[in-house]
């Protein structure tokens, strides 16, 4: 069915990866790499390879250096990170270099099914629980970002901002409309609006955008204003 490939320099967390694959994904196949130079070795020989899920803490590669080096060596091939590392500011470094999802290794077993059955189907996973966190603030001394953000959001409706908060808890639109209680096809004209004003070409990349800025303190703040 399909062709994964696990790159964690421990055996027992790529034995537990092969069980979820094999219980939930019956048919694929899984190949295993403990190290970067293996895993480039192994990916360059499996034209067939489906998804390559990438720790963040292989001896041979530091940070997301494994994920640039993939990238540029094999740009065809989706990579997913799956990593100890939580902070949300290297999950969303990880999607700015072309990651397809990211997975904390802390993820329970069906969520783990979910979201690789996620990507597998060609969408980005982001995890909610992590995403739903507001940002840090900035560490004293150090000016906000400048006002262009500031200046995008304040185009968008309410109910757009809405949305922007669900798509940054990774929902999809299914999950906003019910949520909203509103149509998703509502949901869909949404989204493309949120991306015309914030001037990006799709979802993640508004989320990027958005990243440094806490959309919900907007929002209660603008409902404020209006009561």
């Amino acid at each position: 069915m399909h062709t994964l490939m696990v790159a964690d320099d421990h055996p027992l967390f790529r034995e537990a990866i092969g069980a979820v694959i094999a219980a939930g994904l019956p048919g694929s196949r899984l190949l295993e790499a403990e190290s970067l130079e293996r895993a480039l070795q192994q990916a360059a020989c499996h034209e067939e390879l489906d998804l390559l899920l990438l720790d963040l803490g292989l001896p041979d590669a530091e940070g997301l250096s494994g994920l640039s080096a993939l990238r540029e060596a094999l740009p065809w091939l989706p990579v997913a990170i799956i990593s100890a590392d939580q902070e949300r500011g290297t999950i969303l470094d990880a999607i700015a270099l072309g990651a397809v999802g990211y997975i904390p290794k802390s993820t329970p077993r069906q969520d783990l099914l979910a979201a690789l059955t996620r990507i597998l189907e060609g969408h980005v996973y982001l995890p909610p629980d992590i995403m739903r966190r507001p940002p840090s603030p900035p560490p004293p001394g150090v000016a906000p970002p400048d006002d262009a953000l500031g200046q995008r959001l304040a185009q968008l409706t309410d109910k757009q901002l809405e949305v922007l908060v669900r798509l940054m808890r990774g929902a999809s639109n299914k999950v906003i409309a019910r949520e909203l209680d509103i149509a998703e096809t509502t949901v869909k004209t949404h989204v493309s609006a949120i991306l015309r004003k914030l001037g990006v070409p799709g979802r993640v990349q508004a989320i990027l955008a958005a990243g440094e800025a806490d959309l919900e303190t907007l929002l209660e703040a603008r409902r404020g204003g209006s009561s």
